[in-house]
């Protein structure tokens, strides 16, 4: 028997001023239109921190350093059809950067926004606004608890 494989995902939370920045997908016909945080698969062969740097660096343009990142939560979602993967997603917390955050990938992102994140604006992709919301660490969502 195969050993089961989930899907890695990473999200960086970045906090300036009391908001925390969201990005508004486009083109990749997965909730597009909707604000998300910044994110990104794991490549293969690099650690999750890595993987994160790098997504915040091609999609935002900053630079990152290792130690101004901390694990924050942890998802373990179940897939939401029959074709779709289960994801493991590591959200990540970002005390600092350098550079002023701009689209680096204007195919894949519509805007950039700042919101209150005690006040999610209504177009959150769901799994983030529960993420963000849970007052734990881990939360497995989609199987009934």
């Amino acid at each position: 028997m195969a050993k089961f494989k989930a899907c890695v995902a990473v999200y960086g939370v970045l906090e300036r001023d009391g908001e925390m920045l969201m990005l508004r997908r486009k083109g990749s016909g997965y909730r597009d239109g909707q604000l998300s945080l910044p994110a990104g698969h794991l490549d293969g062969d690099e650690d999750a921190v890595s993987g994160l740097i790098r997504e915040l660096n091609e999609e935002l343009c900053l630079t990152v350093r290792r130690q101004d990142v901390e694990l924050a939560k942890v998802l373990h979602r179940r897939r939401e059809s029959a074709q779709d993967d289960e994801y493991v997603d590591l959200i990540f917390r970002v005390s600092a950067w350098e550079g002023e955050p701009q689209i680096g990938e204007p195919d894949k992102c519509g805007e950039l926004v700042w919101v209150n994140p005690t006040a999610l604006p209504a177009d959150v992709v769901d799994y983030i606004r529960q993420a963000l919301n849970t007052t734990t660490n881990f939360a497995a969502l989609g199987w009934q608890q």
